[in-house]
């Protein structure tokens, strides 16, 4: 799962890269996307597409426009619904289930769709540019390793992954429920 969403997230810094050449991105990148772009190079100059490519990918895109909407409608509906039925007192373990089934029907869905749409557009690129592709992925891929090592870390140096800081003897978990409201609860 890792792997094709650090995949997606270097074709989504391509499509964002693509779109804004042709304008139709007026907006700042994120700060997050513009320190992966620098740290990366940027890939819509280093896959070197031509006017026709970008052309294609941004048709490919705008194909798939409403069907990646409604399916990530889709995601966040599942989702709150499975939240709100967790959210009750007692939650039905079967309603649980059902909603837990749909939030994954919806999840591979969008999967489904963000892989289809990868692979439209690699049969875009010529040869050296799917090498760049994988070049630049594994470049990312190494990068998002870094980082966790970095910030696992610095975790450690602020103690939180320690025994320093903890609230209580359970590896910091504090009790879901305050003990008055144990004590009210248990009352008939």
């Amino acid at each position: 799962m890792k792997h094709n969403g650090q995949i997606l997230r270097l074709l989504a810094l391509i499509f964002f890269s693509v779109s804004s050449v042709y304008g139709q991105v007026q907006q700042q990148p994120a700060p997050e996307q513009s320190q992966q772009a620098s740290q990366l190079g940027d890939p819509v100059r280093q896959l070197n597409l031509s006017p026709e490519q970008r052309e294609k990918i941004r048709s490919i895109r705008e194909q798939t426009k409403s069907e990646r909407a409604a399916i990530n409608e889709r995601l966040r509906e599942t989702n709150r619904a499975l939240e709100e039925v967790l959210d009750t007192d007692n939650p039905n373990e079967g309603l649980v289930e059902q909603r837990m089934r749909d939030v994954a029907a919806a999840q591979a869905e969008s999967m489904r769709m963000r892989i289809l749409t990868e692979v439209r557009i690699r049969r875009v690129l010529t040869l050296e540019q799917l090498a760049i592709l994988r070049t630049l992925h594994q470049q990312s891929h190494q990068q998002g390793r870094d980082r966790i090592l970095t910030e696992g870390r610095q975790q450690r140096r602020q103690g939180i992954d320690g025994s320093r800081g903890l609230q209580n003897q359970r590896n910091g978990m504090g009790p879901l429920l305050p003990r008055r409201a144990l004590q009210r609860r248990s009352r008939p």
